[in-house]
């Protein structure tokens, strides 16, 4: 895969060829821009079925200017990969877990994941395209890798208090909790096609409800605990 180009934005105002005209000479702002179309563009045909061509229309940039900040069609790919975790991950970041009693820090984050994966459709199909990539794109990202690195950590620390407070089971991995809430909340959303054409009452015409809120948190809460409150 082509190395992706990093460019400080001194730089880039600087060496930045062809600018466009009509844009401001703001590069931050330009990159931002193109990685919120690509997402889209991604995440709609795929790596191989997105084009260039239609990202430079739509942020009235050109195929140039995308290379000289990305370096290829794959590095923007694996741009858009990293920035979508970033996201989900920073949000993730301010939930304040450790101020909550565990069940209370657990049931938050579970609702937090099942609200991002529902509303953002996009990462969902960027996952399931990577997933048809075999994952090789988000193997060479040393800072996906570190992000999810810490999201299994929050994982274990309100696991780990739980189960100090009494109120969680031991033995449970903090991966296998992660995994569940994952496939609950990803399921909702992956699946919500198939599964309400082939089960007519529960289609959607807006956002996934294949799978209710409450009802994930649940089955998670189920999962690691000893009893909740019926």
């Amino acid at each position: 895969m082509n190395q992706m180009v990093h460019s400080d934005n001194s730089q880039a105002v600087e060496t930045e060829p062809g600018r466009e005209s009509g844009r401001t000479n703001d590069p931050a702002r330009t990159m931002a821009e193109i990685l919120t179309v690509a997402t889209h563009e991604f995440a709609d045909k795929g790596l191989s079925g997105a084009r260039i061509d239609a990202i430079a229309a739509a942020t009235r940039t050109s195929k140039r200017m995308i290379y000289y900040y990305f370096g290829s069609k794959d590095g923007l790919y694996l741009a858009v990969l990293e920035e979508a975790y970033r996201r989900m991950r920073a949000i993730e970041s301010d939930l304040h877990l450790d101020d909550l009693p565990p069940v209370q820090a657990l049931q938050k984050l579970v609702e937090f994941t099942y609200d991002h994966h529902r509303d953002n459709e996009d990462f969902i199909r960027l996952v399931m395209n990577e997933n048809i990539q075999r994952g090789d794109y988000l193997r060479q990202s040393q800072s996906i890798q570190a992000l999810n690195t810490n999201a299994i950590a929050s994982v274990k620390a309100v696991y780990d208090r739980g189960v100090a407070h009494g109120v969680f089971r031991e033995g449970l991995d903090p991966v296998d909790i992660h995994s569940a809430i994952s496939a609950f909340t990803f399921f909702n959303v992956s699946n919500r096609h198939t599964f309400g054409l082939i089960f007519q009452d529960r289609a959607s015409q807006d956002k996934a409800n294949t799978l209710k809120r409450v009802h994930v948190v649940e089955l998670i809460l189920r999962f690691v605990s000893h009893s909740i409150p019926a």
